[in-house]
């Protein structure tokens, strides 16, 4: 039999990590994530993570640009981005999402911004 134990995560008390995002529960394969009131402004610079996304906006709007798409997103939304594929996210109206990323985006510095302004691929 494998691992039973529960993690409980409160979003209030949690770890914030370098971009303002909040960690929620992770396992070995996964963990979660929080952006709240993310604020308006210009178009993110594009970056490529190693590692999968999906994610789910609670509130807000944004748009997100992958790899040559444009996609809308408002409360009720849905995405995914794949592992490595460069993205950008452009927020319209304070944005709260919530995300999960395969394998831990904070694990072994995959959540680290690298120091050119790209993300750590």
């Amino acid at each position: 039999m494998g691992d039973a134990s529960i993690t409980k995560v409160n979003a209030r008390t949690s770890q914030v990590g370098q971009m303002g995002q909040k960690y929620l529960a992770a396992g070995v394969k996964m963990s979660m994530r929080l952006w709240e009131n993310e604020p308006p402004g210009a178009k993110k610079a594009p970056l490529s993570r190693p590692y999968e996304m999906i994610g789910y906006c609670i509130k807000g709007r944004a748009i997100l640009h992958l790899e040559g798409q444009t996609i809308n997103l408002g409360p009720g939304d849905s995405w995914v981005v794949p592992k490595g594929s460069e993205h950008s996210y452009e927020i319209e109206e304070a944005f709260t999402a919530v995300e999960t990323t395969s394998p831990p985006a904070e694990v072994h510095d995959r959540d680290k911004p690298a120091s050119d302004g790209k993300a750590l691929a």
